[in-house]
């Protein structure tokens, strides 16, 4: 989408719930809308509820997220589905204890990150039925590293769910999403 003059911001509606996303250049010539669900609660609890509803049909036992951003929207669903969740971490700690982890490749960071499961979550996970959570899925790269580490663990992902998708994110097949953000080039 191409961006008109002066705008640096792109609008969003979430059943009701209405934020302007600031513009982002993540390269030259191309940028993303920011969706930070870290404070806004009213955001997390209308996105939680959407997208609880549109999993009500989905057979799972626990949702995994990765750190930090959708940690809210994990705990919100959690509450909402009751259902556990559990989150991968992007940076190991002693006390995590034997983890299995994988690696990504942020568009927001542009670089390598890892992602951890704790050793005290794989009980939870070996076995189940997973929805992987996301607050925005763009380039699958985080989605694929959660799946890898999913595999490990001797769970089967059975579905994945964002608040919105992003650019060519839409055409990854079974994303349960409330809406889609375009790329924006100047």
């Amino acid at each position: 989408m191409s961006l008109p003059k002066n705008s640096n911001v792109h609008k969003i509606n979430i059943n009701g719930c209405k934020r302007d996303l600031s513009l982002f250049e993540v390269k030259p010539g191309l940028k993303i809308a920011v969706l930070n669900i870290l404070g806004d609660v009213e955001l997390v609890k209308v996105a939680s509820n959407g997208l609880a509803k549109k999993l009500n049909n989905v057979n799972y036992d626990v949702l995994v997220t990765a750190e930090a951003k959708s940690i809210p929207l994990a705990y919100e669903l959690s509450a909402v589905t009751g259902k556990p969740y559990v989150v991968l971490r992007k940076n190991y700690k002693s006390y995590m204890g034997d983890t299995i982890k994988a690696v990504s490749n942020s568009i927001t960071t542009g670089k390598e990150q890892f992602l951890y499961l704790d050793e005290k979550d794989i009980d939870l996970i070996s076995g189940a039925k997973v929805i992987l959570i996301d607050d925005v899925i763009s380039t699958g790269s985080t989605l694929k590293a959660m799946k890898e580490v999913m595999d490990k663990s001797n769970s089967e992902v059975v579905s994945s769910a964002a608040i919105f998708t992003e650019g060519e994110a839409d055409k990854i097949s079974d994303i349960i999403c409330l809406g889609h953000l375009p790329l924006f080039y100047d």
